[in-house]
């Protein structure tokens, strides 16, 4: 018999706000998988729309952005992150890689029952949708890069040419 499928879930929560929220499942002694990866970020917004593809084309299934909303002490940022992951959306959705796969949310530092309900929200979608299919993510991760490369001046990179430029 095959094992059971169990999802790989990253959270990037941020410090000020979703991370203490996090802290407070474990002060709680509540759970969630183990499969649930939680990484204390500044700022969500720094984690440009090519670190998503490939964390899929690495074997994350999901990911959930855990973020402070209205309430973001760095001054627009959060309008940034929700543009910046509508963008990447509509790059997964044109691509063929389902867009359940990724969540920005607001949690508060003593969200514990919200930061427990994404989790399980999360985890019921993948179970639902199957591992992410990481050869897709792949190649969108490298048509990301590609985007990347040709959208940047290559004088603001302190190269002269194209060819000078350090490979991503």
């Amino acid at each position: 018999m095959a094992d059971a499928f169990v999802p790989k879930i990253l959270v990037l929560a941020t410090e000020k706000c979703a991370y203490p929220g996090a802290d407070a499942v474990g002060k709680a002694h509540l759970e969630y998988p183990s499969s649930v990866y939680i990484l204390r970020v500044l700022s969500p917004v720094l984690f440009p729309e090519d670190f998503y593809l490939r964390t899929y084309s690495k074997g994350i299934d999901g990911i959930i952005i855990a973020a402070c909303g209205s309430d973001c002490p760095y001054h627009g940022a959060y309008d940034r992150l929700a543009a910046r992951i509508d963008t990447l959306t509509t790059v997964m959705k044109d691509g063929g890689l389902n867009v359940e796969r990724i969540r920005l949310t607001a949690i508060c530092t003593v969200c514990i029952k919200a930061f427990l309900k994404e989790i399980a929200q999360m985890t019921d979608n993948l179970v639902r949708l199957g591992p992410v299919n990481r050869a897709l993510a792949g190649k969108l991760y490298q048509e990301s890069l590609q985007r990347l490369q040709t959208s940047v001046n290559p004088a603001l990179l302190g190269c002269n040419s194209m060819s000078e430029r350090v490979s991503l």
